[in-house]
């Protein structure tokens, strides 16, 4: 993983710490001391890809960013950003993990957990409030987005039309395949 350093007009992409550590030690107004380089090491040794902001005085930063451009013309026509987010897609649990496996088909019988706002009526007062509810259903399904589609068709003829329903890709909708239909 290479390492693209900026800092107002000056500006590298190297493959090394050390050679990141000497080109902002080459940089005028920055001043590189220990606490600086434990810093920029801890930040290339972690496998997180996000960019690193490092204060040079009030209001003048230098960023870091990792990447897989081997050069800097890649890096401006941004060629390695696909790369570096299928590295991120690749952890399990990522939100790209998670809409392949709702694509994936496979006919049979799903199990779907969904939990959702549902309006309700007070008895006491007549007025409408919001409750979480958590249903599972059983359903034959050929994917978990078809499976999710069909508990969320069945729970619109069952409950209020102002009841909401979260997002097959996020965390209130879970599913699980059980086997093939009979």
């Amino acid at each position: 993983m290479n390492l693209y350093i900026r800092y107002f007009d000056h500006e590298a992409l190297v493959t090394t710490v050390d050679e990141a550590l000497e080109f902002l030690a080459s940089v005028p107004d920055i001043r590189v001391d220990a606490d600086m380089e434990a810093d920029v090491r801890a930040y290339a040794a972690n496998d997180m890809c996000y960019p690193k902001r490092y204060k040079v005085r009030p209001r003048a930063y230098f960023i870091l960013i990792k990447t897989t451009a081997t050069t800097m013309e890649d890096f401006k026509q941004k060629k390695a950003v696909n790369s570096m987010q299928m590295l991120k897609a690749s952890r399990p649990g990522s939100p790209a993990t998670k809409l392949a496996s709702l694509m994936e088909t496979r006919e049979g019988w799903y199990e779907g957990r969904l939990n959702f706002k549902r309006m309700v009526q007070k008895p006491q007062t007549g007025k409408y409030e919001y409750r979480d509810t958590a249903v599972v259903y059983q359903c034959k399904a050929v994917s978990g987005m078809d499976c999710y589609n069909r508990i969320v068709e069945h729970l619109k003829t069952k409950v209020n039309s102002r009841s909401q329903f979260p997002s097959a890709k996020g965390a209130n909708f879970k599913f699980k395949y059980l086997g093939k239909c009979k």
